[in-house]
């Protein structure tokens, strides 16, 4: 049965409905008013005969414009004469009164609301081949940096990201952070990267390549995964494959990620790839500056390149094909990366060349120089022994470093921990293999008493982590720093150098915590941010550290340069290349510390990737070559 409603309740449903349409509605609303006062003023004038006194009577049209001119001003009634008239007009002047503030508010506000918009930046991009970085982290600027750096050749690139943020705030930011865009152009928008409606305003369709950052909120991963699948399952999606890297703080969100992004995607485990990092540069001092070489644009890069000049050749020969390239691995039909493979292994029509380079452009076969035979020195067999490791200092990172040193140690090793953080204290578990044994000790690690406690100089490796879960990042450099500058004491005080390695969270703080002459430094944030620049360049850049990084494969190492080669001679590099070929290793450079030649004004430490084969160096018994090899 139809129910029936009352004419209030309809005109009442009828009014909140026109009121949904907002500002316009309510405009609308004030000029019927306005209209209903003016008209009945002067119909009410007309048939009265009410005018100024001493003035003929007022007709209809007279009366609309006197009492619209009235409406919008007040002061317009300040020369009447005659009270009935000055009533009349008493009463218009005040509903104009109540009309006209409601409608100034109105526009002022509807004005306010669309600067607020404006300011947010809700605009369409209009771009072609832009790099898009969805959310927003402190690794965003070193991103930014290394993608101006590899935009330097190209036309009108752009940089778009989107963040929940203050467009205002990050185009600031941005501004005071980095000094030289070159010909990079950034444009910053305020939306929520996992919002379909949102996403549009980036044009993911015209971008270049997708970058996404873990965001600071309580569940990062969730948010990249919700990103990522905006993307990849957009309804209005581009018909080509995106090329998406995405950083993920947690290893078990690792198979979902995979399952939303496909082969569209390149995860980046932060976590356990500064972990990795952190573990072999604790064993072999200047390793984090080979990897930084390789992974920034400010020097030479990792290529996959198809280059059907090599093919049914074997990679041995490959390998001394280049001059000023190092071909490090094959990249298969498969998109399987095969570091450092047997060198008797024939190229195929379907292989890539797994290469590092200063550009592209560099990359040309050349005729190889005959090494010296007689400089070369055959391998050596070398026994592992125990080590005593001893961690200082404590984040979310530990006990995968503690995991990631156990792959690599003899056994009987020893672990100990010294530190003093909540998790510590309340549930100790460490994930180790046999070979390593771990002990606890909670200490105040920036009391210059209790690290003296602990007999530092005793331990073959010493890693400094910062407490950056509980601590914000400056605060965790500084307290690194002091147990830094504590340990140099404790070096100069034994008589005896400590090898020690640091994580540091800002780079920043770098160059202040040289001081401390610590054998290296590993910059987490800017490995991270380095990583997921890079794999937005190259599709197969993730899976090439995956299996730099994993200890079943062929990892790099920096050996004594005179367990290869005589050095009682000046060498070219295509004799480094190849003994370690006759070891199944691939020589990708070499580490030779000078004081005072300049030659390091890059600070990496001595380390010199892909460089010159035909030049001929001197080296000394503290060089080391670079190689990349099994164990």
């Amino acid at each position: 049965m139809k129910k029936k409603y009352k004419l209030s309740e309809k005109l009442r449903y009828g009014f909140d409905r026109s009121m949904a349409a907002g500002p316009i509605a309510l405009i609308g609303w004030l000029t019927l008013v306005s209209l209903f006062i003016i008209v009945t003023a002067s119909g009410f004038m007309a048939l009265t005969g009410i005018a100024p006194e001493g003035s003929q009577k007022i007709g209809f049209l007279e009366g609309m414009w006197e009492s619209l001119m009235r409406t919008m001003d007040a002061g317009t009634m300040g020369g009447d004469v005659g009270w009935p008239y000055r009533f009349v007009s008493l009463f218009i002047t005040l509903a104009g009164i109540f009309v006209f503030s409601a409608l100034i508010g109105i526009l002022s506000a509807g004005i306010d609301a669309k600067l607020n918009e404006l300011r947010k930046g809700r605009s369409r991009i209009i771009e072609q081949e832009q790099t898009v970085i969805l959310n927003w982290s402190s690794s965003i600027f070193d991103i930014i940096r290394e993608i101006v750096i590899a935009n330097t050749s190209r036309r009108r690139p752009s940089i778009v990201i989107m963040a929940n943020k203050d467009k205002i705030e990050m185009e600031d930011e941005i501004k005071n952070k980095i000094e030289h865009l070159a010909n990079t152009r950034v444009i910053c928008r305020t939306g929520d990267p996992t919002d379909l409606f949102d996403l549009d305003i980036v044009s993911p369709d015209t971008c270049r390549s997708v970058i996404i950052l873990s965001p600071e909120t309580e569940s990062p991963d969730s948010q990249t995964i919700k990103t990522v699948l905006a993307l990849v399952n957009h309804p209005r999606r581009r018909t080509d494959k995106y090329q998406i890297a995405a950083e993920i703080r947690d290893a078990e969100n690792v198979e979902v990620a995979r399952a939303v992004g496909g082969d569209e995607l390149q995860i980046i485990l932060a976590d356990d790839l500064i972990s990795r990092i952190v573990v072999q540069s604790s064993r072999q001092s200047g390793l984090s500056a080979v990897y930084t070489e390789l992974l920034d644009f400010d020097g030479c890069e990792i290529y996959t390149l198809a280059q059907p000049e090599i093919t049914g050749k074997s990679f041995g020969e490959v390998v001394a094909s280049y001059e000023t390239s190092a071909p490090i691995g094959i990249l298969d039909k498969d998109g399987t990366v095969i570091l450092n493979p047997n060198m008797r292994r024939d190229m195929l029509e379907t292989d890539k060349l797994i290469i590092i380079a200063e550009d592209d452009a560099s990359i040309a076969l050349a005729a190889p120089i005959e090494p010296n035979e007689e400089a070369i020195i055959a391998k050596k067999g070398q026994k592992r022994v125990a080590e005593h490791t001893l961690i200082i200092g404590w984040n979310r990172r530990g006990n995968i470093i503690a995991h990631e040193l156990s792959k690599y140690v003899a056994p009987n090793s020893k672990l100990v921990i010294a530190a003093d953080t909540p998790e510590l204290r309340d549930n100790p578990t460490f994930n180790v293999n046999k070979n390593l044994s771990v002990e606890l000790k909670i200490t105040n690690t920036n009391h210059r008493a209790s690290l003296d406690n602990l007999d530092i100089a005793s331990f073959d490796n010493i890693l400094v982590l910062g407490y950056s879960d509980n601590l914000e990042a400056q605060m965790a450099d500084t307290t690194t720093l002091i147990t830094l500058l504590h340990i140099r004491k404790i070096s100069e005080d034994a008589g005896k150098h400590i090898s020690v390695v640091s994580e540091m969270i800002d780079i920043r703080n770098r160059e202040l915590a040289e001081v401390t002459r610590a054998d290296d430094f590993v910059v987490s944030n800017k490995l991270v941010s380095l990583m997921l620049a890079q794999a937005s360049e190259n599709r197969s850049m993730a899976a090439i550290f995956d299996e730099l990084l994993d200890e079943d494969g062929s990892e790099i190492y920096l050996r004594p340069i005179c367990d290869y080669v005589d050095i009682s001679q000046p060498l070219n590099f295509y004799t480094l290349l190849e003994s370690a070929k006759r070891r199944g290793e691939v020589a990708i450079g070499y580490r030779r510390i000078r004081k005072g030649n300049g030659a390091d004004d890059r600070n990496m430490g001595g380390v010199v990737i892909n460089p010159k084969k035909s030049e001929i160096l001197e080296y000394i018994e503290s060089d080391r070559i670079i190689v990349l090899a099994e164990d």
